[in-house]
Parts: structure tokens; C-alpha cells; sequence
């Protein structure tokens, strides 16, 4: 297979219960599952993935109720079990012979990947979950919780902008103040110098030529997950790119509306996932570990005894740095 067929997607439709997936799958070798996070679709993942598919077989798709992957009734409150349960369905058919598949998530996606994990354990070999933000986790539950029902209220009552701004004043906070700078963990020692030496650091997105998967120039607060930089359209980004960003923006009531209460609000089976620990690496960002994403991660990281892995940029890195966050990815996923 050449490097054009391994990086072409070939795309498909499944049907699951109440919805049909729009899916694509690129490469060839074990399957590995990319969830796409916040109000993004499997366009966010397009440079990442063309840059493991010498490696795994990698299928990624839009969530249901997302950009091509429509629901079969109005749209409802989603929860964390049905998305999971979609992924499961979307291994089954991409797997038949019943091989584990690995499974990245980001943000609300990294929650559906805890909850695979949780409930069907057999069906994944390795899960990476890059800062889940399970606000029960965090020290102060409670101002979690009520900071995503301010944006759901702000979204209500002033639409999507305002709700933006909500999020990034919200996040903006030290959640995690009150810790000690964390060592390392030794996975992340094994890591060190491609994570920590200034030189083998990429430079700030800005100063780089523009990657089709960058996202608009960061903010001046800290933004929460990919969604909210897909509201401007840089003028340089292609045009099949500036597609992704238009269908991420249509996304974002049904994210706001549907999706960031609940996803957020979700209690993790922490027997169930201890149980697995050995299958399950929590990502943070090097950039956001005092954010409210990074601290809930690492909080569920030490309740279940899993490793702590840390990815380029913050929490939403695969957008600011996508080859150096699929370089990283792939340490993460080959290791022992």
C-alpha cells in the first residue's frame, strides 16, 4: 500500500441505535479509534491520523447528532454510555475477528473512552484519556459543576459567544493552585527529554507555517476544548479545512445544549477502571495542568492507580501542535 492509499480515508455510514455514524478509516495494521472531542468531528483529526497510519489502522468519525453523523429523532440530552456504546459498535465492525482495538479521547471524548474501558474491557487494548474533566473528582466538586451549568445558562439566555467567553473566564482559574508542582511519573520519565528539553519542544503554533489542522490564534484566556476555536476561520487555512471549522461552529448548540453538563457531570466506575489500570494511560497537557481539565485528570489518575502521561501544548494540543502531539501519541501507545 502506498503513502497515498495509507492516508486516504475511506469512508463509511454505521448504523447504531437511534443514529447513523459518518466514519473514515485510513492505513493499515491494528485498529486504533480517535474520538473527537467537544463539538469537533473526525475532520479535527485528519493531520494525526496521516501521520500514524504506518502504524495502526486509524478510524475516526463524527459523534452522533454531529456535522454527517445524524440522529434518527430530535436531539436529547446525550450521555457518556451511549457514545460509548456507538465506539464499541464502531470496533465490532472495524474489528471482526474480535481484536482489541486502541482508543483516543479528548476532553468529553476522553469520558466516553473511561466508560469503554469501564464496561467493556475486552474490547480495548490500550486507552489513552487526554484530560477527561470529571468535575467529581476535582476538590471542589461543586464550583465544577456549577461553572458548565453557568455556560449552559449563558449559551440559553446570550448564544454561543457568550457561552465561549463564560467557559475561558471560567477556566481561566488555577484549579490547581493549591498542588505542588507534580513530579513526574515514571512513564512520563521515560519521556523526559522529548517532553521537557526546550530544544525538542516545537515552536509556538504562530510562529510555524499553518498546519490544515490548526485552529484559530489562541486567546487570551485559556480556551477548554477544540470547539472553541473553531468559531473564526483563519484566512489562510484551505478550504477543505475551513469545512471542518463551519461544521465544529454548527456543532457547538447541540455541545452546549446537550453534551457539557452531562459528559462533565460523569462518575466514573473507579473499581471497574482500577480493575484495567494496566490498559489505561490519563494524558495532560504541559501547558494546562493547573486547569480545571488537567486537575480532574490527574485526580482520576491517582484514584485508579493509573500512568500520567504528558502531551504537548494544553488541553487542547492536538490542535496547536498536531504532529508533535501525534508524535507523542505514538510513544504513548507503543510503550510497555
Amino acid at each position: 500500500m502506498t503513502t497515498t492509499d495509507r492516508t486516504a480515508p475511506r469512508t463509511g455510514l454505521l448504523t447504531v441505535d437511534g443514529a447513523t455514524l459518518h466514519h473514515e478509516v485510513r492505513g493499515e495494521g491494528p485498529l486504533l479509534v480517535m474520538m473527537p472531542g467537544g463539538s469537533a468531528d473526525a475532520g479535527i483529526y485528519d493531520v494525526i491520523a496521516a501521520d500514524l497510519v504506518d502504524r495502526w489502522t486509524v478510524a475516526t468519525f463524527d459523534p452522533r447528532g454531529y456535522s454527517r453523523s445524524p440522529l434518527d429523532g430530535p436531539v436529547t440530552e446525550q450521555l457518556p454510555a451511549t457514545h460509548a456504546d456507538d465506539i464499541v459498535r464502531l470496533i465490532e465492525v472495524l474489528s471482526p475477528d474480535g481484536s482489541p482495538a486502541a482508543l483516543f479521547g479528548s476532553s468529553s471524548s476522553a469520558v466516553v473512552a473511561l466508560d469503554v474501558l469501564a464496561r467493556h474491557p475486552g474490547r480495548v487494548s490500550r486507552v489513552v484519556a487526554h484530560e477527561p474533566p470529571v468535575v467529581g473528582l476535582l476538590p471542589d466538586p461543586e464550583a465544577g459543576r456549577a461553572l458548565f451549568a453557568a455556560v449552559r445558562e449563558s449559551f440559553r439566555r446570550d448564544g454561543v459567544a457568550a457561552a465561549m467567553t463564560t467557559m475561558a473566564e471560567g477556566l481561566a482559574p488555577a484549579w490547581g493552585e493549591d498542588r505542588a508542582d507534580p513530579e513526574p511519573t515514571a512513564f512520563e520519565a521515560e519521556a523526559e527529554p522529548t517532553a521537557r528539553d526546550p530544544e525538542s519542544i516545537a515552536p509556538e503554533p504562530a510562529a510555524m507555517a499553518p498546519e490544515p489542522e490548526r485552529a484559530a490564534p489562541e486567546p487570551a484566556a485559556p480556551a477548554s476544548s477544540p470547539q472553541e476555536k473553531s468559531q473564526e476561520t483563519p484566512p489562510e487555512m484551505p478550504p477543505e479545512q475551513a469545512e471542518v471549522f463551519r461544521r465544529m461552529h454548527a456543532n457547538l448548540p447541540v455541545f452546549l445544549e446537550h453534551v457539557l453538563c452531562s459528559f462533565s457531570g460523569y462518575a466514573p466506575d473507579l473499581a471497574a477502571l482500577k480493575a484495567s489500570a494496566a490498559h489505561l494511560v490519563v494524558g495532560v497537557g504541559r501547558d494546562s495542568r493547573t486547569l480545571l481539565p488537567a486537575v480532574a485528570a490527574e485526580a482520576l489518575a491517582r484514584r485508579v492507580d493509573a500512568r500520567v502521561a504528558e502531551f504537548p501544548g494544553g488541553h487542547i494540543g492536538l490542535t496547536e501542535d498536531p504532529r508533535a502531539f501525534a508524535a507523542r501519541l505514538r510513544d504513548v501507545l507503543l510503550a510497555p
